[in-house]
């Protein structure tokens, strides 16, 4: 049986461009600093057959992963479902009051927008 090995750097790329330089997927992560950020909540209905979503958002450009993760202990917290998205996270229902309370204890400025 033939044995699989795994190459370092999977994704070759051949330039005769002595100033290339390979993008490294590291270089997009930044440090939250939650007290440095307010983030704001509001709720949405449209387009969701009725439903109210919690959305939250204005977060900082380049802090995905830690707003993945973020994201699943909010839904944990809240006992919902939800998603993130680029720009924002979803929670499913109208939780702003717990998002609020939790969001704050990890040190974030929170303000209410829309209804």
């Amino acid at each position: 049986m033939a044995k699989i090995i795994k190459k370092d750097e999977p994704d070759i790329v051949w330039t005769d461009d002595p100033n290339y330089k390979k993008k490294s997927k590291s270089a997009k992560k930044i440090e939250v600093v939650p007290s440095e950020h307010t983030l704001s909540i509001r709720p949405e209905k449209k387009g969701r057959g009725g439903k109210t979503v919690s959305v939250i958002y204005d977060f900082p450009v380049g802090s995905e992963d830690y707003f993945k993760k973020l994201t699943k202990k909010l839904k944990r917290v809240c006992g919902s479902g939800g998603t993130y998205k680029g720009d924002s996270i979803e929670v499913q229902g109208d939780h702003r009051d717990k998002l609020k309370e939790y969001l704050e204890e990890l040190g974030f400025k929170i303000k209410f927008t829309g209804g």
